[in-house]
């Protein structure tokens, strides 16, 4: 009687033992492999993720600037036809989304002045208040109120 080996020919004549290694012409990815690729996409996101918060963090600050000085060129019309700033209504819709409350601060007969105060996700926005007066004067609450008027 002739002893049971484990690999035995095959029909096809390949081993039983060679159908279960890996050929060298397999496809797929290998463990090191993946944790390589993980790990760029970390450093990359981690790169990436701070210039674009920015980035929204100044679109949202534009937006608000562009409605101060709408509500501005509102006031100054308003002017134009009733030769005082205290008769005028604070403009309709005047809002920069759920950013910023827009104020248009006590006004007299010859001045006023508006106020951008970041609120909710925007709160953090080292810029802070924006205010812009009938003068047309800009300031900011930021350490760098001109650079924080001219990133708008």
């Amino acid at each position: 009687m002739q002893p049971v080996h484990p690999i035995r020919p095959e029909p096809s004549g390949q081993l039983l033992a060679d159908r279960f290694t890996r050929p060298s012409h397999a496809r797929g990815f290998t463990l090191i492999e993946l944790i390589f690729v993980v790990a760029i996409l970390a450093i990359l996101l981690a790169l990436a993720y701070p210039a674009y918060t920015d980035q929204i963090r100044k679109a949202r600050r534009a937006d608000a600037v562009s409605t101060m000085m709408a509500t501005a060129q509102y006031m100054e019309r308003c002017f134009t036809q009733t030769n005082a700033y205290n008769g005028c209504t604070q403009p309709a819709g005047l809002s920069a989304d759920e950013y910023y409350n827009i104020t248009v601060n006590p006004y007299t007969a010859t001045t006023y002045t508006i106020q951008a105060a970041p609120q909710g996700a925007q709160a953090t926005d080292p810029c802070g208040t924006f205010t812009l007066d009938y003068l047309g004067n800009k300031s900011s609450d930021g350490s760098d109120s001109d650079r924080c008027w001219a990133d708008t």
